[in-house]
């Protein structure tokens, strides 16, 4: 890698942390209606047209032109409303599952389908065995065998 793509790269890893610091500390009205959910109709707050949902706008657009941060909008929220405000549940407690189990859930599926996939790859056919070759296979009726020991011999001469 040239040190052109690696100083690009640095850069890039460098400024997503301050992206996410900037919406932490200067909430737009619209990022936040995305996360936050409508107590009435039970949808995020830009598809709702509740009157609760009208009112928590207005208190958000408040809030941030106040120069609160997204974490006190939301603490302020969760304390009127209760934890079902958030779009997304906290990353604590009781409701860590509620992220950990579906990944739980995708990683037991790989695994599950990697061991099916590697029982079915060393699975093979028996190999198909003749009688008279030494194969354990079925024997063919007499009179058929004899058919085919006339045709084989008429076919060698």
């Amino acid at each position: 890698m040239s040190a052109r793509a690696l100083a690009i790269a640095a850069a890039l890893v460098l400024a997503l942390p301050a992206a996410a610091v900037a919406s932490e500390r200067h909430p737009t009205l619209s990022e936040l209606e995305g996360e936050i959910i409508c107590p009435t109709c039970h949808t995020t707050l830009d598809q709702s047209d509740a009157p609760i949902a009208r009112r928590i706008k207005h208190f958000i657009a408040g809030r941030i032109a106040a120069g609160d941060t997204k974490s006190e909008i939301k603490r302020t929220l969760v304390a009127q409303f209760g934890t079902g405000v958030l779009a997304s549940p906290p990353r604590k407690g009781f409701d860590l599952l509620a992220w950990l189990l579906p990944l739980a859930g995708l990683v037991a599926g790989a695994v599950a389908i990697a061991a099916l996939a590697w029982r079915w790859s060393r699975r093979r056919a028996p190999p198909l065995a003749f009688a008279g070759a030494g194969g354990d296979g079925a024997r063919l009726d007499a009179e058929l065998e004899g058919r085919l020991d006339d045709e084989l011999r008429r076919f060698d001469e």
